[in-house]
């Protein structure tokens, strides 16, 4: 299949899609991207230079420079960006974002979360909302999550770091120091209510 404008599915020259895969229109594929027999790439999916396994399904996502294995899932509305790598049995989920980074197998990120120069294990459960802080204004820095560690939502992860083996981060937590085996990290401030205090606060409207 290449160079299919009619049927609004464009494959370039330099693309291979295996007999056995699917691809529905709209679709855009190109730069020497291979998608394996089996995968399905499903509408409104732009893949350029990226690599799709066998069983993989890309549903209406962008994966540019990426290498997905088998078995996942990728989207609605995800963005895998250079030097994304994820490996096999993953839930990469809506309006996530990975960049520079590789995923372990069995590993989820399910929804709103961005992963950047990062090398994250087996079977992480990466929560909405979690954020890993690869950049300080002048240099990129390197997180490491080993297997199985629970990253709760909304959490930000602050580069350079290493979350070792089953450590657990409760969600709304800032990680600025690394963790041990079976770690938990909680990192909040607890709230304080004043009965009665948002009188005049708002005007509604």
């Amino acid at each position: 299949m290449q160079n299919e404008f009619s049927s609004g599915i464009y494959v370039s020259a330099d693309s291979i899609v295996e007999d056995g895969a699917r691809i529905f229109a709209p679709a855009y594929i190109s730069g020497g991207s291979h998608i394996l027999s089996g995968a399905r790439i499903m509408p409104f999916s732009h893949i350029e230079n990226s690599y799709v396994g066998e069983g993989t399904v890309v549903y209406s996502s962008t994966l540019i420079g990426a290498h997905v294995e088998k078995n996942c899932t990728i989207g609605p509305y995800a963005y895998l960006r250079c030097g994304a790598t994820v490996g096999e049995r993953c839930r990469i989920g809506d309006f996530v974002e990975i960049k520079a980074s590789d995923i372990g197998p069995g590993t989820k990120a399910a929804h709103h979360a961005y992963i950047g120069d990062a090398v994250v294990g087996e079977n992480v459960n990466i929560g909405c909302g979690v954020v890993f802080c690869n950049y300080n204004g002048r240099t990129k820095s390197k997180s490491v999550v080993e297997d199985g560690v629970f990253i709760g939502a909304n959490s930000n992860l602050v580069a350079p770091l290493l979350i070792k083996r089953g450590a657990y981060i409760a969600a709304g937590t800032t990680v600025t120091c690394d963790l041990a085996d079976g770690d938990l990290c909680i990192g909040r401030q607890r709230e304080k209510v004043l009965r009665g205090g948002a009188a005049g606060r708002y005007e509604n409207g």
